[in-house]
């Protein structure tokens, strides 16, 4: 057994079991990544893929297990040059950061900035994605680093961390009824057109059950994954938009009025993450360090951990 096998392997799985566009991936021919597959299914005794005649059509109940595997194999293999980059003091290459578009947009800029500042010669590049897509961006080394709310600590290949917590903020246009209110309460909330986040994104389904627990039905109008849609639409009038606390920027949205929900929702939590084996160079521990400390001056938007 040996990586180009397990890469052609990786490579077929991910394309839809085409081995034509595992071969153009890889650039090698057709036959050459045939021949890999064939091999690997050879010295390890077992159908990795379900054929339908000479097509793959997908993975065989062990051929998922092995697939699992053979991403970890190639992920260890990484951390094994990674080591000796850090022997040798080469700080250069890329930092890959996974981050929901809330984290990328109203999260990531300062630690960005400041770990730029420390490390010139590292290319950052942000992999946005929804919650699933970065935990399987994450397990599979396809993102040194995965940030958001949802999935992550859940997954045990994971190494999940704690950074902070976060609520909720209705925003609304500044002759809005709702905002004569001494006190909004979910009641007050489902008598207006409401635009929020899409099921999967930032806390959606904690958002839902707080209503469903409460016997309560809002009249969700509109629903999207990026927080500058829903702030787009609240401007076109379609209704009040109830958005995470760190999303609302003074600066930028001052033609909106926000007013507190932690009152009415749960804490969420906020994490950083990366493959359990995964060997972390030096310069992505600096990142983890930099990330912490910036959230932990999110106080007037968040709550510290440990809060009650």
């Amino acid at each position: 057994m040996n990586l180009k096998q397990l890469t052609s392997l990786i490579a077929v799985a991910e394309n839809n079991f085409s081995i034509s566009h595992a071969a153009e991936q890889l650039h090698m021919v057709q036959s050459a990544v045939s021949q890999q597959i064939s091999r690997l299914e050879e010295e390890i005794g077992t159908q990795i893929f379900i054929r339908k005649g000479k097509r793959l059509s997908g993975l065989s109940p062990a051929g998922e297990e092995i697939v699992h595997y053979a991403y970890r194999a190639i992920a260890n293999t990484n951390s094994i040059l990674e080591i000796g980059r850090d022997q040798i003091n080469q700080v250069e290459g890329k930092l890959r950061i996974g981050a929901t578009h809330t984290q990328a947009q109203y999260i990531l800029p300062p630690v960005i900035k400041a770990f730029s500042q420390e490390y010139p010669n590292i290319e950052l590049q942000i992999h946005q994605g929804s919650p699933k897509q970065l935990v399987n961006k994450a397990i599979h080394d396809e993102v040194d680093l995965s940030i958001c709310t949802e999935a992550l600590g859940e997954h045990p290949d994971l190494v999940s961390i704690s950074s902070y917590r976060w609520n909720r903020v209705l925003i609304a246009r500044p002759d809005h009824p709702i905002l004569n209110l001494s006190l909004i309460t979910l009641e007050q909330l489902c008598k207006h057109p409401i635009v929020t986040y899409v099921y999967g994104f930032t806390g959606r389904e904690v958002f839902s059950d707080a209503f469903k627990q409460a016997l309560l039905k809002p009249k969700i109008v509109l629903s999207a994954a990026d927080t500058d849609v829903i702030k787009t639409y609240v401007r076109n009038g379609m209704g009040i938009g109830i958005i995470a606390s760190m999303a609302y920027k003074k600066q930028h949205d001052s033609d909106l009025v926000f007013r507190d929900l932690s009152h009415l929702f749960p804490w969420e939590t906020t994490k950083i993450a990366y493959q359990k084996d995964k060997y972390l160079r030096i310069h992505q521990q600096r990142f983890i360090e930099l990330f912490q400390l910036t959230v932990s001056d999110l106080k007037a938007v968040s709550k510290p951990l440990g809060y009650q």
